[in-house]
């Protein structure tokens, strides 16, 4: 075992790296939604119901000053074909049980709740032809929005149901081939003037991760 795996793992901890790329052991729970009728149990005094449903595999909210509610809809990046695979087989089984097997709507959903009942009454297409977006931040007057692949800046006007703006780019992220955690997150610093972003790892395994920084850059 290399020296930079040793001591990621820890002291007094070994593991055989060949066994750990050749085997895994995985529990992935069936993806389900809420039976009709059905939502979760509250604390006394408090109440719960759906906001929105009907979703395209959402995975990040943000919520506006407004209080309108961002949504990222998406997905993994679509890969280049690289020919027939065991692992391709089995990941692939394994994303559909998890309920990602879905082709990325590459889309930011706006949601407001106009009556204030707790249910989004207005939903519109905020912000399409996206490539698997995730974080979204407000600064500045600016909306940045993070692709799997860069951050990208719309002008932003408090209440506007959806932007078709032409984005700015602010920089580029690591991505390409190897680009297992896509998910870029973004959060604004206290100063009001930073922009943080999480770049996240190739990979669980310490060999490949070692090729990448797991920093989150400022802009």
């Amino acid at each position: 075992m290399s020296a930079p795996i040793a001591n990621s793992l820890g002291g007094g901890v070994t593991a055989d790296y060949d066994l750990l790329l050749t085997h895994y052991e995985i529990d992935i729970a069936d993806a389900t939604g809420w039976p009709c009728g059905v939502r979760p149990r509250p604390a006394p005094g408090l109440k719960v119901n759906a906001f929105a449903g009907s979703l395209d595999h959402p995975r990040w909210m943000h919520v506006l000053p407004n209080g309108d509610v961002l949504v990222a809809e998406t997905n993994t990046p679509t890969k280049k074909e690289s020919g027939f695979s065991l692992r391709k087989i089995f990941m692939a089984g394994a994303m559909k049980r998890a309920g990602a097997a879905t082709t990325s709507a590459n889309r930011i959903t706006l949601l407001r709740d106009t009556d204030h009942d707790g249910i989004a009454d207005l939903r519109t297409a905020f912000i399409e032809g996206l490539n698997s977006p995730f974080g979204v931040a407000l600064l500045n007057g600016k909306l940045y929005v993070a692709h799997t692949d860069a951050i990208v800046a719309y002008p932003y006007s408090p209440g506007q149901i959806q932007i078709t703006a032409r984005p700015q780019k602010v920089i580029d992220l690591p991505a390409g081939d190897i680009n297992h955690h896509w998910t870029k997150d973004l959060i604004t610093g206290r100063d009001g003037r930073t922009l943080y972003v999480s770049v996240g790892s190739t990979a669980m395994s310490a060999k490949m991760a070692s090729r990448r920084s797991k920093a989150a850059p400022r802009c």
